[in-house]
């Protein structure tokens, strides 16, 4: 994992302070984990890469935005990394609706100083609060036609939306636009050579 850390940290080039700060989120993430079953077992060992690396990609997507909002954070992946490592006055909400989750969410964001603000609450319930944001984004949470169902009320007024996908984007799209007509870009990821990156920087749907 050392090795795996180094590389990450390296490529990203973050200074010594927010590579502690990070180090410190990766401890909690692990701690928690035995209890919280936060992220998949299997990936805890390259969590680096795995994880910290395929939310730090995000900020280079959007290096003017400071505000933020996650859905569906779960173990603060990508909101907390990015609320971690991002440029001074960045700000994330992050909306989850599991209170167990939201604990670990509150307890790193203490630990780790982040900029982030914790919402125990389902997105459709707070989604309506966040007009104005930057950026919405959301990892592993929901097809990407649900993605735009939740968050149109934001896209259709100057959000930009990032959703990492695997290799089911271009399907997710094709399902989508079935309902929406999507102003977006693929972008490859870069820790996963199948996986892509959906921006959406237009959202309007379709007549019936």
């Amino acid at each position: 994992m050392s090795a795996d850390r180094d590389r990450v940290l390296a490529a990203a080039n973050v200074s010594r302070e927010t590579a502690q700060r990070l180090d410190l989120y990766v401890a909690q993430l692990a701690r928690w984990q035995t209890i919280k079953n936060l992220v998949g077992p299997a990936t805890l060992a390259e969590v680096w890469t795995r994880h910290v690396a395929d939310a730090l990609q995000l900020l280079d997507l959007m290096p003017e935005a400071r505000r933020w909002l996650d859905l569906g954070s779960g173990a603060g992946i990508p909101g907390l990394i990015l609320a971690i490592a991002g440029p001074p006055g960045i700000r994330v909400d992050l909306v989850e609706s599991n209170a167990r989750k939201c604990a670990f969410l509150t307890e790193a964001a203490r630990v780790t100083g982040a900029p982030a603000t914790v919402h125990n609450a389902r997105i459709e319930a707070v989604i309506g609060d966040h007009h104005g944001v930057d950026v919405v984004c959301a990892r592993a949470l929901a097809p990407l036609d649900q993605l735009l169902a939740w968050t149109e009320p934001l896209l259709k007024t100057g959000t930009t939306g990032l959703f990492p996908k695997g290799r089911e984007a271009v399907a997710e799209l094709t399902d989508a636009a079935a309902r929406w007509t999507v102003g977006h870009d693929l972008i490859p990821s870069r820790t996963e050579s199948a996986a892509r990156i959906v921006r959406v920087t237009a959202l309007a749907p379709k007549s019936p």
